[in-house]
Formats: structure tokens, sequence, C-alpha cells
């Protein structure tokens, strides 16, 4: 049991505090073009050089930059038996930006962001199976709920930064590929308390004290084909699994019973206490290993298909449509969750964007996000929620060289309910995002 406790405080934090559109591990909204139509995988503008970067080919000859900001806001909720324990997902205003160089057949491009997660995430009244966990150890040792009081805090970052660079050759009039590379540096820490403190002497009876510094790197290789012709794109875009395998910078990890604890079952049976006081700290031992300083997790980022094809109705009218497959099942994660999963991540996007006059341009879109979630997978301190997200917003063409892109959306998810030992659990999130970017050609 303990085992399990401190498993989940440790490493399950880790894919809470992510706040993005995507996969379970890899964000897809960098651009504002993004947020404001989704289905971007058929685009020869800027933001190609992610979601399509063989379409430069046929993008801006010459020189052209983008930098794009967003704020995100969620939350993610557990109810059990009438109470809601609140989980505050925030991150700062979220950066990324863009470049690209075309000139004739050849296009040269690369982006810097957060590719990964992107955020934080506390529980400042803890989780359920905390307390349950915690109850079911002091129980062991003959201690009941009345007691005693539960401190419980938990709190986790996790930032995966990446910096990516594609080379994009036109081979024939319609057909072009790419090749890329991409960075990924991991930054997470996971800190938090479970502290149960007896009555009325407010003494230590169990504690679990966490503080780790988590930070490895990997790199994505990237490939991608597009065609097109006449009113016609198709693409497609290969990423492979990342590799990433975060090392353990431990400040803090203690877990056992209080002084008060220890005190009373060496006053009651000081020849038993004393074996069963050495058995759990050997067990304890054991238990905590993985975790101690130096050891290492993967937090894999799985490999990505993406298919798209975009279709120009009018010189005013276009749309788009487009498929993501994560392949989850076959990127480790902490604790070998992915087996939980009875498949990889499915997205369907589809977008359409129309050109009011010379100056404005306004677009809409939609993705539907289906991660494979099993009640083996969900864990209170890291769930899923598969979504429906919409989005909308708009660019003005200030001028021939500079456009501003805003957007706004929003994710609407359908709760999850799990059986759990201690109760019947549901599982909620919101989340919202607006942004704004600027494009410009030089």
């Amino acid at each position: 049991m303990m085992r399990k406790f401190i498993f989940a405080t440790v490493f399950a934090l880790g894919s809470t505090t992510a706040i993005h559109a995507g996969g379970l591990m890899t964000n897809t909204n960098y651009h504002i073009a993004f947020d404001r139509m989704f289905a971007r995988g058929a685009t020869s503008e800027i933001d190609a050089v992610f979601s399509n970067p063989a379409g430069l080919a046929w993008g801006h000859e010459g020189l052209q930059l983008s930098l794009n900001f967003q704020k995100p806001w969620q939350r993610r909720n557990i109810e059990l038996n009438g109470k809601t324990y609140e989980g505050v997902a925030s991150a700062p205003i979220v950066p990324a930006l863009f470049a690209a160089y075309k000139k004739d057949r050849i296009a040269l491009s690369g982006m810097i962001g957060i590719v990964g997660s992107g955020g934080f995430v506390e529980y400042s009244e803890g989780v359920p199976m905390f307390n349950v966990l915690m109850q079911g150890m002091l129980a062991a040792n003959g201690i009941t709920p009345d007691q005693y009081t539960l401190d419980s805090e938990m709190k986790g970052k996790q930032y995966i930064y990446g910096g990516q660079f594609n080379f994009t050759y036109k081979f024939l009039d319609c057909l072009s590929a790419a090749v890329g590379i991409r960075a990924n540096y991991y930054d997470g820490y996971y800190r938090g308390h479970v502290i149960a403190k007896n009555h009325p002497q407010l003494g230590e009876l169990a504690k679990l004290l966490l503080d780790v510094d988590q930070k490895g790197w990997g790199l994505t290789p990237i490939i991608s084909l597009n065609f097109h012709q006449g009113p016609l794109t198709l693409s497609a875009r290969y990423e492979f699994r990342t590799k990433l395998n975060p090392k353990n910078d431990t400040n803090i990890l203690e877990a056992g019973l209080g002084d008060a604890t220890i005190a009373a079952l060496v006053a009651a049976d000081p020849q038993g206490a004393q074996a069963k006081l050495g058995a759990l700290h050997a067990q304890l031992s054991g238990y905590t290993t993985p975790y101690q300083d130096g050891e290492r997790t993967r937090y894999d980022m799985p490999a990505l298909l993406a298919i798209a094809a975009g279709y120009e109705f009018s010189p005013k009218f276009r749309a788009a449509l487009e498929y993501h497959f994560f392949d989850d099942k076959n990127a480790k994660m902490a604790g070998d969750r992915q087996n939980e999963l009875t498949h990889g991540t499915h997205e369907i996007l589809a977008g359409v964007e129309y050109d009011i006059n010379e100056k404005f341009t306004v677009s809409c879109g939609g993705q539907r996000t289906d991660y494979g979630l099993s009640d083996g997978y969900q864990q209170d301190t890291s769930f899923a929620c598969d979504s429906y997200s919409v989005g909308l917003g708009g660019a003005w063409n200030i001028n021939e060289k500079m456009r501003l892109n805003v957007s706004y959306f929003c994710s609407l998810y359908s709760d999850y309910q799990k059986q759990a030992s201690y109760g019947l659990e549901t599982f909620s999130r919101t989340n919202h995002v607006i942004g704004v970017g600027l494009d410009y050609k030089f």
C-alpha cells in the first residue's frame, strides 16, 4: 500500500500539469492559427514549420518570422462521496517562435516552444487516494480515523521545451519532402506532504514528505511529405518516439510512522514493536529505492502520425480535414501505465477559413480526442478525459508584411467515472485558451 502511495505521489503528478491540445504527452497548439482553425496539417504558411514542414516549399519566398503567445486556464476536479477535490492547473503566458527561409525549391525552418505539457497543478487539500492510503497504513498499526486529522497538499510542474529544425526540398512541381529533428528538454518537479496528526497533542502519527526535481532530454526525428496541385493539398507527417528518461534530484523523501506512533507501539509491546518497526523500515527502504536521488523514470513522447487534406474552394474560402494517431501504447510511461490504455490516442480535426477582404480573415475549427482510457490507467493524481474542442478567431493583415492573429478555444470534456475500492469517483476537467500572435514577412 505504501508503495502505491509513494509511486502515485512522486511520478503520476507529471501528466496532470499538461495544458494543451494534442496527445497525453505532446502539444500541438503552438501557433495561433491552430487555435482558431485546428486542422493546419495542409498549410504552407509559417505555422507549417511544425504542422507541415514539407508544405513550406509552397510558402513565402524569402524570410518570415512568427511570435505567438497563449494563456491557458484549466481545472482538474475529483468528486468522491459528495466532496470535490479541486485541482487548479495554470501556466504563465506560453510563447512560441517560428522562422522559415525559402529560396526556389529549398526551405530551411525552425521553431522553439513548449512541445509537451507546460504548466503547474496544485491540490490544496490533496486527493482522495492519499487519505485512504494513509488511513490504511495507520489502521495496520491499530490507529483509527477518529484519532487523527490529515494535512495533505500536492503540487507539480512539468515542461518539455523543444527546439526544432527542418530541411524542405521540392522534388517535383507537385511533390515535396522534409526531414527534421527536435531536441526536447524535460523540466519538472513534484512537491507535497501528507501528515497524520493525533488528537489532542497533534503529534505526527505518520507522514510522507516529498520534494523531487526531474530533468532529462531526448531527440525526435521527423519526416513529412506534401502533395499540392491546383486547389488540393495532401500531406503526411511522422514524428518518431522520443525517449525521455529524466533523472531524480531528490531533496526530500521521507515516509513512515511518526515519533508518536512509534512511542505508543514501543510502550505497548517493546519486544514486538522493535521487530515490527524493523520490518516496516526494511519494507519502506525497498519501496522508496526507485525514487531516490539519481534514479530515472520514463516519460516518452509517443510516435505521432498526422495525415491531412486541404482544399481551396475559392480564392477566399478554404477547408481542411486532419487525423492524428499518437502511439501511446508503445511509449514508456512511469510504472508502465501505457499497458493500461486500450489503444493509442485518435484525433480528428476539421477547420474552415474565409477571407472577408484583403485585410481580414476569420476561421473556426473543431477537434475530437479519444485517448483509449481505462480504469487501470486513471489515477487521482494523473487522469485524462476524452474531449471535443472548438476554436475560433481571425487574422488582420496590417500591411503587406505583417499579420496579427487572435484566437480562443475551449475543450469540452466527458466526465470519467471509476469505481475505486473506496467509492465511486468522478473525474472532470475544464480548459480555456486565448492567444495572440504576429507574423512578419521580409
